[in-house]
């Protein structure tokens, strides 16, 4: 059966890694679009500034349940700050060909993990890095932008 994703796509938007709720989450991040619809909820555990466990719950298409998949592979055992470090780029490294009018599924998976870390830090009263405030107001301000 021939797919329009990438075998790496498939394999993860059909057997998707760390998916489901967490309950008593140390960190949330929510990103969306509202154009496409994709909205990705991420939980984050976090013991000795580390992610020991994350989860995710996406609705949207196979590359953004594919994304999320990846992205909690990727920051899973990850110090926050080398969390803080995973970009769209990483993620897509780890997928391979994405149809260019998807990519944007690999931006929300990047913001979903900025706003949990961020969410952690506000809830811990963790001093949050200046670029990590900045890029929380500019997702703030894109989400508020997209649903007018």
């Amino acid at each position: 059966m021939k797919y329009l994703y990438s075998k790496k796509v498939m394999d993860h938007f059909l057997h998707p890694k760390n998916m489901g709720h967490m309950k008593n989450a140390d960190g949330i991040g929510i990103a969306g679009n509202p154009v496409c619809g994709d909205i990705m909820y991420l939980y984050i555990k976090v013991k000795d500034n580390k992610i020991v466990d994350i989860k995710f719950e996406t609705l949207g298409c196979p590359v953004a349940i594919a994304v999320s998949s990846v992205l909690t592979d990727l920051a899973k055992g990850k110090t926050l700050e080398e969390a803080l470090k995973i970009d769209n780029k990483d993620i897509l490294k780890v997928l391979g060909e994405v149809p260019p009018i998807k990519m944007h599924c690999s931006v929300l998976g990047d913001d979903a993990l900025h706003e949990a870390i961020y969410d952690y830090y506000k809830k811990n009263n963790k001093q949050i890095p200046e670029w990590l405030e900045k890029k929380h107001q500019q997702i703030i301000k894109r989400n508020k932008e997209e649903h007018h």
